[in-house]
């Protein structure tokens, strides 16, 4: 049964992106860990990298919070499941503090923290601007009165006359304290790319970075504000029922790629699977010279192929052994960089790299995103993993596509709303194999883990049967 408990929670949110929000989320959660507070971090909208860095920070999970694409309900239920009661929980926002999927700002972070009931500290940079910073703030106030912005941090503060002006404007104006003024710095704390930050598996020395980060957090961030300002956050109900946890899973291998090349995976994802009873075999691309005996099933997320293009090129014992797997039969499910994995060449600053050959295509990394955004299929051929007529609702976030002119096998989908593969399509299948540019999270689409799970267990039953008769395995694919 639901039952009301205190969960200290703070929403960092920002006037646009890039604002800052990651830079004092970070600081935050490791000034308040060295304070023995125990922290849970969450990344609103479906971003693996910010996710990621937020996991590293409290040595936890961060789960996302996507209201588009589990509903309200479900991301309040997630939070709820995963908060703490006995330290604080940090939510980052994402864009702006009201930008959502229309003029309404329908799924924005604003409409994110009135799900949770939580205050928001807002982070403004300040470059050249100082009353005029209090103008942004109290345009916020007004524009939508139930959300609670509790404070400010300042970014990008030219001198310390800058960051007192600014300040004594927002307090003056709108009434709500000013928590952090951050410098302008000559060099970045974190580093980026394309798509973003740096995952913290490529970063070459996190241990600095920590250092230096909470150096730079308890230096200019007020901790004791912050914290006192998630303390203030109505109690939340939260379910403590046990949930029943389905056995489709029960005796099932399922590999899925785990290393610095390929680390795009929900949690929610990969907690499916094992709750339904499969065990999880994690196994290097980079360092593997094949795949784990006795697997059913094959899981690879996304990540940056093409930045370990050498590495995963050279690997020819491992690329091998994954197209010999998939010529046999075995049920593999690729995202974005699995689908790039599984072609025949990746095309990358002036380079190439031979992949698995898996499918019969190569494909370019481009300069600008080729898909970016919110994703609707409708399946519409027969395929090893979903039933026709299924609606998948991911996202997509790709600089890679087909290289032009390149044969495509069939695909399973169509796209009603976002790129896909091409063409309006996406959901590559070539046997028992589905490639697409779309992520899936399991709490959007439940169905995910037992459409999986029911090839993996229609595998092992086909490999149990060729044992028996003598068939072949590529006679079974589905």
């Amino acid at each position: 049964m639901p039952s009301a408990i205190a969960l200290p929670r703070i929403v960092i949110a920002g006037l646009a992106g890039e604002s800052g929000k990651t830079l004092v989320s970070l600081g935050l959660v490791l000034a308040a860990r060295q304070r023995g507070l125990t922290v849970r971090a969450f990344k609103k909208g479906p971003d693996y990298i910010d996710a990621a860095w937020l996991g590293w920070a409290t040595r936890h999970n961060a789960r996302n919070l996507d209201t588009y694409l589990m509903g309200f309900s479900g991301a309040a239920g997630s939070f709820a499941r995963h908060a703490v009661s006995d330290g604080i929980n940090v939510i980052e926002g994402n864009r702006g503090l009201y930008d959502g999927s229309d003029a309404r700002g329908t799924h924005s972070t604003a409409e994110l923290a009135k799900t949770l009931g939580a205050p928001v500290v807002l982070v403004l940079n300040a470059t050249k601007v100082t009353r005029t910073a209090a103008a942004c703030v109290l345009g916020c106030q007004k524009l939508d009165p139930d959300v609670v912005i509790a404070g400010v941090v300042l970014n990008q503060v030219g001198t310390a006359r800058h960051g007192r002006v600014a300040s004594e404007a927002i307090e003056a104006a709108c009434g709500v304290p000013v928590v952090g003024v951050l410098p302008r710095l000559e060099d970045t704390i974190l580093p980026g790319r394309h798509l973003g930050l740096v995952t913290p598996e490529e970063h070459s020395n996190t241990g600095h970075l920590e250092e230096h980060l909470l150096e730079f957090a308890m230096h200019h961030l007020e901790i004791g504000r912050l914290l006192s300002i998630a303390s203030q956050a109505a109690p939340m109900e939260r379910d403590e029922t046990a949930a029943g946890c389905p056995s489709e899973g029960a005796g099932l291998r399922v590999a899925y790629l785990k290393d610095s090349a390929f680390t795009f995976y929900y949690p929610e994802n990969l907690e499916a699977i094992e709750k339904a009873g499969a065990e999880l075999v994690p196994v290097s691309a980079l360092t593997a010279d094949a795949l784990p005996p006795g697997i059913h099933a094959l899981y690879i997320g996304g990540g940056f192929p093409e930045t370990h293009g050498a590495q995963l090129s050279s690997n020819t014992p491992f690329l091998r052994a994954l197209a010999r797997a998939a010529a046999e039969g075995l049920p593999v499910y690729a995202e974005c960089g699995g689908l790039m994995l599984l072609s025949r060449a990746i095309h990358w600053n002036g380079g190439r790299y031979p992949m698995s050959g898996v499918l019969p295509f190569e494909v370019q990394v481009c300069p600008a995103p080729q898909g970016h955004g919110y994703v609707r299929l409708r399946v519409d051929r027969p395929n090893p993993f979903f039933a026709p007529g299924t609606v998948l609702t991911g996202h997509e976030f790709h600089y890679s596509r087909i290289a032009g002119g390149a044969e495509v096998p069939s695909t399973a989908c169509s796209v009603e709303r976002g790129t896909g593969c091409g063409g309006q399509r996406d959901g590559i299948v070539a046997g028992n194999v589905w490639a697409s540019y779309t992520h899936l999270h399991a709490l959007a689409t439940p169905e995910w883990a037992g459409a999986f799970l029911g090839a993996a267990r229609l595998f092992a039953h086909h490999e149990v049967t060729c044992a028996t008769t003598g068939g072949r395995m590529e006679d079974f694919q589905m």
